[in-house]
């Protein structure tokens, strides 16, 4: 796994920066302001099991993936800083000894062939006498190594536990997968039962799962914003923008709101939006190359409510990073979602998140729920990752198919799907 951070004046700088320098493979850790600009932490071939190795005992703090990715960078800033500082030492002595002139190259020739097989290219080092030096020479040595093991992911092999795994905990682990959820989330929320029955465990977990599902407290319709909808091709953007509007336009009325389409990726790809437009007298905008975005959103400042549609691309496609880049520097506040369909198997779901997390996700929309057999994956999913649920669809009826998303009705839905989809199994094999 390569982990590299990127500094730009923009965010859409340092996307091109990462796109430029790690391809779109790449996978975004973590993003922030910083002085002078934004600074993102990306990493190559990124694997959340060697990530936790490298962690260590720390990644038991992390609940979600969205956690563990950012830990996984605050670690390489730190790493990174400690590095410079011993770069800094390096070059403090290399002046200090440069002005008296010495003639010496044996002890410093070694360190800077183990600085630069362990970090890269780094300047010559200049010759000192080894009395003077070798105490001073010893400690960064030994500062130098530790420093390449950590970069490198080497950490001292711990000692072996014993299983605490009883026969309850693991019969909940079984219940969890069942339900749905990934057998490293199962397994860690039934370690959480220390004693008692299976069903006092099983409470316990869906009360966690109430806990790590996060949800909008406010609805789009009454805060209003610009909001963007990424997600793959088949996800449900569209249908979700016309049931968004429908509500809308029930409520409020079809005067403040408007409908925007990035996709002209694609032929006839808007149709069905102004499809949408034409049945509630709405207006539709196309963002093409004589109406840039951020044009069409500075015209419809004056709308409470602007849902704009994007196409389905993925990372192998032409548009992909123009697309997310023009939603990125967009000087206007646009909060992007993510659609994920509860049809999706997992590792589908987290493949897209890694599509399209450099977008600045600020949460997701489930759609499909009626047609999934079952809801843990979803649920797995939003805690993995750590996306706040918006809405979600289970059906294709407008508007009356979209729900606001609450953790505990969701829950419920998903424990209430479990319990059909046994029913059904058992009437299978009873017939």
């Amino acid at each position: 796994m390569k982990v590299k951070r990127f500094f730009a004046q923009t965010m859409a700088e340092a996307l091109k920066q990462v796109s430029e320098q790690m391809g779109p493979d790449a996978v975004i850790l973590s993003n922030r302001r910083v002085d002078g600009g934004v600074e993102i932490v990306t990493a190559l071939d990124y694997d959340e099991n060697m990530a936790r190795q490298r962690l260590g005992n720390q990644a038991e703090e992390a609940t979600n993936g969205s956690r563990l990715a950012e830990m996984q960078a605050d670690q390489h800033r730190r790493l990174e800083d400690e590095l410079s500082r011993s770069r800094d030492r390096i070059r403090e002595v290399r002046e200090k000894r440069a002005s008296q002139g010495a003639s010496y190259a044996g002890s410093f020739a070694a360190i800077q062939e183990e600085v630069s097989g362990g970090f890269g290219d780094i300047e010559p080092l200049p010759q000192a006498p080894r009395e003077a030096y070798s105490d001073e020479l010893a400690q960064m040595r030994a500062e130098i190594s530790s420093l390449r093991d950590m970069m490198q992911g080497r950490r001292p092999q711990p000692e072996p536990e014993v299983s605490a795994t009883t026969a309850v905990q693991q019969r909940l682990a079984e219940r969890l997968q069942e339900f749905g959820l990934g057998s490293d989330l199962a397994g860690s929320i039934s370690r959480r039962h220390k004693a008692g029955r299976l069903e006092d465990g099983w409470k316990q977990s869906l009360k966690i799962l109430c806990t790590g599902v996060r949800t909008s407290r406010m609805e789009w319709l009454d805060e209003g914003g610009a909001y963007a909808l990424v997600g793959p091709t088949g996800s449900g953007k569209t249908t979700t923008i016309g049931k968004l509007a429908a509500r809308y336009v029930l409520k409020h009325g079809s005067d403040s709101v408007a409908l925007v389409t990035t996709d002209r990726y694609r032929v006839a790809a808007h149709e069905q939006l102004f499809v949408f437009g034409r049945i509630l007298n709405v207006p539709v905008r196309v963002v093409d190359e004589s109406h840039s975005l951020d044009d069409i959103l500075d015209e419809l400042s004056d709308r409470h409510l602007v849902l704009i549609d994007t196409a389905g691309l993925t990372s192998a496609d032409k548009g992909y990073q123009e697309q997310l880049a023009e939603l990125a520097r967009s000087h206007h506040n646009i909060k992007t979602h993510l659609v994920v369909s509860a049809t999706s198997q997992p590792r589908i779901m987290k493949s897209v998140w890694h599509c399209y997390k450099m977008a600045n996700l600020a949460g997701c929309v489930m759609t499909k729920i009626d047609e999934a057999l079952t809801l843990g994956e979803s649920l797995g999913f939003v805690m993995e990752t750590g996306l706040p649920v918006a809405y979600y669809t289970d059906g294709q009826k407008i508007p009356e198919d979209l729900h606001h998303a609450e953790a505990v009705p969701l829950v419920r839905l998903a424990v209430d799907r479990l319990k059909t989809l046994q029913q059904q199994q058992a009437v299978a094999e009873g017939a």
